[in-house]
C-alpha cells in the first residue's frame, strides 16, 4: 500500500470540482499542467484566472522531499519557525553524503563514519518533526520518491532541482531552495509565478539504439540550457504513451538543464502499471477513477499551439542516439561520424576512461537491464573493454532485485565498480584523483544530467558527455567517444570484427520487484520528547542566527567583490563535492562562496581585487575583509546566473558575509528565488550592454531604494576610479510579499514573527 493513500484520495475527490471550476474561469480548454496548478491553489477553488509569466500564486503543495546536503539547511531554518510538526509529508533522504571511491560496502561504511554527525543529526530532526527518513544507502532520492511517493496529478516541492523527476508520474514536481520547502512545512503558502507552457508533441516510437534520454537530449539542443526558464514542459502525443514510466522520468529528470519549472505527462497505461509493480495498486485504482482529469483536455492536444505558448515536435522514430556535451548540457551531437569531425576540431580528447551509468536520471530497473545487455553482448562476444565502467543503482530496491536478475553480475563480470545507491560521481563525490585540480585532459561519459566543467570528478580538464544508459556501456567497451553501435564494429579478442545488437531489457522486473531491506524509518508518532543536539564546536553543523535587515544607508558606497564572466552557476557559486560536508554549517561553507566564478578583469578564479588596501585576493578571504569593515558589496554576473543545482547556499553564502545585491543580465528561477528569501536584492539590467559599463574599482549607490516597490525598477549610480558616473537602471520582479521579505531581513524572519503572533 502507498504512503499517505488518505492525503492521495483527498486530492482526487476534490480536483474535479477545482478543475471544473478553473476551466469555467479560464473559458476554455485546460492543459495538464494547469489542471494540477489551479487544483493545488492555497485558497481552494479557483476564482480567477492567472496569467502566464506574470502573476504571482500561493500554492498548497501535497508534500515535499529533501537530501541529506540540502536537507541540513532547511531543517536548520525550519528548528526556528516555532512548529512542532511539519504540516505536510515530508521525508529527507541521505545520498548526496556518500563518496564513491572503493565500491558500494566499503563506501557506505566510510560515509557512515566521516558523516555520522550530520546522519545522526537528521535523523533526530525527522523523528521529532514527524519527517519519514530514509538511512544512508537507502537510494536516490529522485528514484525512491517515484517508487514510493509520486502520484498522477499531485504537486510536489524538493529541496532538488531534479525533484522534477517525478513528472514521470504525472506529478507538477518543483525543485526549490529550502526556505521555501521550510514555507510549506510551517503550513504557509508556497509562492510561484504562474508558469508559462511549453507542449512538446511526440509522435512515432522510440527502437533500437534509441532512448528516452536521447529525447531529452533533444529537447535541451532545441531550447539551450535556459530556453525553458518560467515554464512547464508538458509532453503529449502518441508517443509520449508509448514511453515507460521511468523512461517519462528521465526526461522530466533532465529539463531541470532547460531552466524548466518542472516537466510532466499525462496519466497513462505505462503509469499505471509502474504503480502497481511498485506495491500502488490503492494509488493506480483511485487515478483512474479520476483518470479524465490527470491528462489534458481533447482539445488541447488536438490543437497544441492554440493552449500552449511554444509547441515542439519530436519524432522518435527519427531520433537517434545522441551525446551532449561537453561543459554544457544543450551542446548536442549524433553518435559516430559527427561527433569525430565536432571532437577533432575542438580537440576533444576521443580516448574515453569511464562510462558512468546511474545518477537519479537513469538508474531504474529498466535502465540497468538495457545497459546489462550491452555488457553480456561484450562478454558473449569476447570485446575486451576499453575503459573503466561505475554503476549506481537508484534505490535498494532496484538494487537487491537486480542483482537477484543477474544484472549486476553482468557487470561486475567486466570489472565494473558497483557504487552506492547515491548520487556519487553525478554531484562530485567521486574520489577518482588525489589531486583533481592537475588532474590529465581526458573524456568520460554518463548517463548523468549535469557536466559542468569539474562537476564530476573536480577535474577542470574532464570533458563529460551525457548519454543513454546503452550508449555509456557500449562507449565504454569500445574506448571511444566517436563510437556509434548502430553502424560501427569492434574487434575483439580473436581478432574478429563483431558488432552489437540491439539493446534489449524490461520495462519492470517480470518477477516483480523485492527488497529485504528499503532503508525506510518511521517518525515516532509524538517526538516532542527527541532532543536534537549541535555542538558549538562541530565543524560540520551551526545553528543559525537570524540575518539582519539591510539597511538603505547601507546601500551607499556598495564595492564591487567580483564581475562574473560568462557561465556562473551554482557549482560555481557554491561548489559540492568536498563541499558537501559543510553543508550544515554556513560559516565554514561560505569559505567556498563564488570560488568557481571567473573574474572578468583577469579570467581568473578566486582572485578579485581588494578595493580597502587594493591587494588581489580569494573571494571569500576578500569579502570577509569587506565586512569587517562594514561595507556592503555587489556581484555583477551574465546571463542566466545561478544554473543548476536548487542549493540555497549559493544565495546564504553571499548573504551572510555581507553581499546585498547581485545584478545580472538574466537569473536562473530557482537561484534569484532563493536570493529573495534570504533578503538579498537580485536585480537585471534594463540594458544588457551595461554590464559592459562595470569596472573593477567601481562604488555603487542605490539612489532611490528608499521606494523600493512592486514593478518600479531601481536607480543605482555607479563611480568609477576616475571620477566619473554612469546611472544604471536594474529590473526586478520583487512583488509585496517578497519586498517584506527583503525588509525583514529574510522570509524566514517574517515566518518566525508571524507564529509568534
Amino acid at each position: 500500500m502507498a504512503f499517505d493513500i488518505d492525503m492521495i484520495k483527498k486530492v482526487y475527490a476534490s480536483m474535479a470540482e477545482r478543475v471544473d471550476k478553473a476551466r469555467e474561469i479560464v473559458g476554455k480548454p485546460l492543459t495538464l499542467s494547469e489542471k494540477i496548478l489551479y487544483s493545488h491553489l492555497w485558497d481552494g477553488n479557483p476564482t480567477e484566472a492567472f496569467t502566464r509569466g506574470k502573476d504571482y500564486v500561493d500554492f498548497a503543495p501535497d508534500r515535499i522531499a529533501c537530501q541529506d546536503a540540502t536537507a541540513q539547511m532547511a531543517l536548520l531554518q525550519f528548528m526556528q519557525a516555532g512548529k512542532p510538526k511539519v504540516a505536510v509529508p515530508t521525508t529527507v533522504h541521505c545520498d548526496h553524503l556518500i563518496q564513491a571511491k572503493s565500491g558500494a560496502k566499503a563506501d557506505l561504511k566510510m560515509a557512515n563514519n566521516t558523516s555520522a554527525e550530520v546522519f545522526d543529526f537528521l535523523e533526530s530532526v525527522s523523528n521529532k518533526y514527524g519527517i519519514g527518513f530514509w538511512k544512508p544507502g537507502a537510494g536516490i532520492i529522485h528514484q525512491v520518491v517515484l517508487e514510493n511517493y509520486a502520484f498522477p496529478g499531485g504537486m510536489m516541492i524538493g529541496t532538488d532541482s531534479h525533484t522534477v523527476n517525478a513528472g514521470g508520474l504525472g506529478m507538477v514536481a518543483i525543485g526549490v531552495g529550502g526556505a521555501d520547502a521550510v514555507d510549506v512545512m510551517a503550513g504557509m503558502a508556497w509562492e510561484l509565478k504562474f508558469p508559462k507552457l511549453i507542449g512538446v508533441r511526440l509522435t512515432g516510437t522510440i527502437s533500437g539504439w534509441t532512448a528516452p534520454k536521447d529525447v531529452i537530449l533533444k529537447v535541451a539542443e532545441i531550447l539551450t540550457a535556459k530556453g525553458g526558464t518560467g515554464a512547464i514542459v508538458e509532453y503529449f502525443g502518441s508517443g509520449a504513451k508509448s514511453l515507460s514510466c521511468t523512461g517519462k522520468g528521465t526526461i522530466c529528470n533532465m529539463g531541470a538543464e532547460i531552466g524548466a519549472t518542472t516537466s510532466t505527462f499525462g496519466y497513462d497505461d505505462s503509469m499505471g502499471r509502474y504503480l502497481r509493480a511498485t506495491d500502488r495498486a490503492d494509488v493506480a485504482d483511485a487515478a483512474d477513477q479520476v483518470k479524465e482529469y490527470l491528462t489534458a483536455d481533447t482539445e488541447v492536444y488536438a490543437n497544441p499551439e492554440d493552449y500552449f505558448d511554444q509547441v515542439i515536435d519530436i519524432d522518435l522514430s527519427k531520433l537517434s542516439p545522441l551525446l551532449n556535451g561537453p561543459f554544457t548540457p544543450d551542446l548536442s551531437t549524433p553518435a559516430g561520424a559527427e561527433m569525430t569531425t565536432k571532437a577533432t576540431e575542438n580537440e576533444w580528447p576521443l580516448q574515453v576512461e569511464w562510462g558512468l551509468i546511474g545518477s537519479c536520471t537513469n538508474s531504474s530497473y529498466e535502465d540497468l537491464s538495457r545497459a546489462s545487455s550491452i555488457a553480456q553482448q561484450a562478454l558473449d562476444k569476447g570485446i575486451k573493454m576499453k575503459s573503466e565502467l561505475g554503476i549506481n543503482p537508484g534505490s535498494e530496491q532496484v538494487r537487491f532485485t537486480a542483482e537477484r536478475d543477474g544484472i549486476l553480475g553482468v557487470f561486475e563480470k567486466l570489472d565494473a565498480k558497483i557504487f552506492t545507491n547515491a548520487c556519487g560521481p553525478c554531484i562530485g563525490q567521486w574520489a577518482r584523483y588525489n589531486d583533481p585540480k592537475n588532474a590529465p585532459k581526458n573524456s568520460i561519459v554518463h548517463s548523468f544530467n549535469r557536466n559542468f566543467a569539474k562537476r564530476a570528478d573536480g577535474n577542470p580538464n574532464t570533458h563529460a558527455f551525457v548519454a543513454s544508459p546503452e550508449l555509456t556501456a557500449a562507449i565504454a567497451v569500445a574506448g571511444r567517444l566517436d563510437f556509434n553501435p548502430v553502424t560501427d564494429t569492434l574487434i575483439n579478442e580473436n581478432g574478429e570484427e563483431v558488432k552489437f545488437d540491439e539493446p534489449t531489457g524490461w520495462e519492470l522486473p517480470p518477477k516483480g520487484f523485492e527488497v529485504e531491506d528499503a532503508g525506510f524509518l518511521a517518525p515516532d508518532e509524538d517526538g516532542s520528547d527527541v532532543e536534537v543536539i549541535v555542538s558549538e564546536s562541530s565543524e560540520r553543523l551551526q545553528l543559525l542566527e537570524p540575518f539582519t535587515p539591510i539597511a538603505d544607508s547601507e546601500l551607499k558606497g556598495v564595492k564591487l567583490l567580483i564581475k562574473a564572466f560568462g557561465k556562473c552557476t551554482t557549482d560555481h557559486i557554491s561548489m559540492a563535492g568536498p563541499w558537501l560536508r559543510f553543508r550544515g554549517h554556513l560559516d565554514n561553507i561560505s569559505n567556498n562562496c563564488l570560488i568557481g566564478a571567473v573574474n572578468a578583469y583577469n579570467h581568473k578564479t578566486n582572485f578579485v581585487k581588494n578595493q580597502i588596501d587594493g591587494e588581489y585576493g580569494g573571494v571569500p578571504d576578500t569579502q570577509r575583509a569587506y565586512k569587517a569593515a562594514g561595507i556592503k558589496t555587489i556581484v555583477v554576473g551574465d546571463h542566466n546566473y545561478g544554473e543548476g543545482s536548487s542549493r540555497e547556499h549559493a544565495a546564504m553564502e553571499p548573504r551572510h558575509l555581507g553581499v546585498a545585491a547581485v545584478l545580472v543580465k538574466s537569473f536562473a528561477r530557482i537561484h534569484e528565488t532563493n536570493l529573495k528569501k534570504q533578503g538579498m536584492l537580485g536585480l537585471t539590467f534594463e540594458n544588457e550592454s551595461d554590464y559592459d559599463l562595470i569596472q573593477e574599482d567601481d562604488t555603487f549607490d542605490f539612489i532611490d531604494i528608499a521606494d523600493f516597490a512592486p514593478g518600479k525598477p531601481l536607480t543605482i549610480e555607479v563611480t568609477h576610479a576616475d571620477g566619473n558616473t554612469d546611472t544604471i537602471i536594474a529590473n526586478h520582479t520583487y512583488n509585496e510579499a517578497q519586498i517584506a521579505w527583503y525588509r525583514e531581513g529574510s522570509a524566514l524572519n517574517v515566518i518566525k514573527r508571524e507564529n509568534a503572533a
